[in-house]
């Protein structure tokens, strides 16, 4: 929805770049994505409209604000995923609840697949991108903010024994910088601290490979990181964020690595079953008055 609050005199170039704003924003909506302020940064910064510098990202930011109270980008375009409010659940009726009931309704997709599998990410940002994708496939989706909390390591592993699945897989993303690369090490070492056995953990991006092929915008590795010396030994003083990645790029990468452990035929028994149940359901709900 666009509404206009302010009314709002920009120069020539900021009009330039609300334009490019407005044509990224549409993009994403293609796709039924919402952007981050950052993501929106980033898009900026690797089609080479702006340099990657702090200044320029608080510029932008700043002229994002004021274009959405302008009424010139719609304010559903953007959202920030560090504040979000919770509200209890309420139906105006019993139909109401049972017709959301059906939407919601799954059986344990993974049945018989031997493997539990989950989708986790460093960046809370990327998490309105990631979430369609562990939804569809059913998959638990964790945002780790960094280094994970030993709470949520514990409720984690958790999780994965109380699966009980021979395999338990974790599919990555995170940075390429001293910390994002430690995270596979940090992510397998706590998880079988607590008791997690046949544990695979794979980072899908971002990695060197990526790097080389999508060309994401570089920025300095973070000397104050205490593995940074062997990063830069490694891989030279630039670092790369995650977020950079096109959604569509990320979407592949994740959709490719998850149907790979897919036994599609068990898993469409399943859907059917589904069907079933919620056919039954609606049937019994049309006779509640």
């Amino acid at each position: 929805m666009k509404h206009c609050y302010r009314d709002t005199a920009f120069r020539s170039d900021s009009r330039a770049k609300i334009e490019k704003m407005v044509e990224i924003v549409e993009e994403y909506e293609a796709q039924d994505l919402t952007l981050t302020a950052r993501q929106l940064y980033y898009q900026f910064v690797s089609r080479d409209f702006i340099p990657n510098t702090p200044a320029e990202y608080k510029k932008l930011t700043a002229l994002l604000t004021d274009a959405r109270y302008a009424g010139l980008i719609d304010w559903n375009a953007i959202e920030d995923r560090g504040r979000v409010p919770e509200t209890p659940s309420q139906w105006p009726n019993v139909q109401a609840l049972v017709t959301s009931a059906l939407r919601s309704y799954r059986l344990p997709r993974w049945e018989g697949q031997g493997k539990h599998v989950e989708l986790w990410v460093e960046k809370q940002a990327l998490a309105g991108v990631l979430w369609p994708l562990a939804s569809r496939f059913h998959i638990t989706l964790m945002v780790n903010k960094g280094y994970s909390s030993a709470s949520a390591m514990y409720e984690s592993a958790h999780r994965m024994k109380m699966a009980d699945e021979p395999e338990n897989i974790v599919f990555y993303l995170g940075d390429h910088d001293p910390s994002g690369e430690d995270m596979v090490r940090d992510i397998e070492e706590r998880l079988s601290e607590f008791g997690v056995r046949g544990l695979f953990v794979d980072k899908l991006a971002l990695t060197m490979e990526q790097v080389t092929r999508y060309n994401p915008p570089p920025n300095p590795a973070k000397l104050t990181d205490s593995r940074a010396t062997a990063y830069i030994a490694k891989y030279g003083p630039q670092s790369w964020e995650v977020d950079a990645l096109p959604p569509d790029v990320l979407s592949r990468i994740i959709t490719d690595a998850i149907e790979n452990e897919i036994d599609a035929g068990l898993m469409d028994a399943v859907k059917v079953r589904e069907e079933h149940d919620k056919s039954a359901l609606q049937k019994a709900a049309g006779k509640i008055r």
